[in-house]
């Protein structure tokens, strides 16, 4: 069963984006992983099809209309039960983890935000996962939905030419990725480091586990002593 990724948004055309390109691009060819989208609009009921509404209390901006958008996660999760997701800057903050155990799943639906936000009651009636990829504020969800699919797709499997590739990275050791070298051995006066070109697997690993300890420690210190992912 390929993974099935359905995008609720008032801007359709933005997706798929940069995963209709490269290894995502072709395993959707292949039908490894499809993508459709809803538009949000369409289930508005008057004939300005209006989609927001001013925040109760007052305040500045719109907020999405929880009827509106309700009826249009009601069409795309019938007799479905695959993760709602609402991306959001106040969501829990995304992790491989988290991207590890979506990936194992059928697909997601995924909600994508504009204006002030969505009402507090559509996210608790639909029971909306709220997610999100960093603390900072986009003009709405859908170049996050982008990134968060772009994580998932790249691990499904068969899509990246090596799978073993996608287990020596950034955050799946709990770790920062150790550095990477490639040919040729000197460029501008820079070498390889010695131990990997050494054949000595053993020393290899060690060489990297010590590198990514260290660029760990120095750039992201958070992570040093969290459980690691799986």
């Amino acid at each position: 069963m390929s993974f099935r990724a359905t995008i609720l948004t008032l801007y359709p055309e933005m997706f798929p984006g940069h995963l209709g390109t490269s290894l995502a691009g072709k395993a959707m060819e292949r039908g490894q992983w499809s993508l459709d989208t809803v538009q949000i609009r369409d289930f508005a009921t008057d004939r300005h099809r209006t989609v927001d509404d001013t925040p109760a209390g007052g305040g500045a901006g719109m907020v999405l209309k929880p009827d509106v958008l309700a009826r249009a996660i009601d069409h795309a999760s019938e007799n479905d039960d695959r993760p709602r997701l609402l991306m959001s800057p106040r969501g829990i903050p995304l992790t491989q983890k988290r991207v590890r155990e979506l990936a194992d799943g059928d697909g997601v639906i995924i909600v994508c935000g504009r204006f002030e936000g969505v009402d507090q009651r559509v996210i608790d009636g639909r029971n909306l996962e709220e997610v999100s990829i960093g603390d900072y504020i986009l003009s709405g969800g859908e170049p996050a939905a982008l990134i968060l699919l772009d994580a998932i797709v790249r691990i499904l499997p068969g899509v990246m030419g090596n799978d073993l590739s996608g287990l020596h990275e950034s955050f799946e050791g709990g770790l920062l990725e150790h550095p990477q070298y490639t040919r040729p051995q000197v460029w501008e006066d820079r070498e390889i480091p010695t131990v990997l070109t050494s054949g000595n697997h053993g020393a290899i690993a060690k060489w990297h586990r010590q590198e990514a300890e260290k660029l760990t420690k120095e750039r992201r210190p958070d992570l040093l002593g969290k459980p690691q992912t799986k």
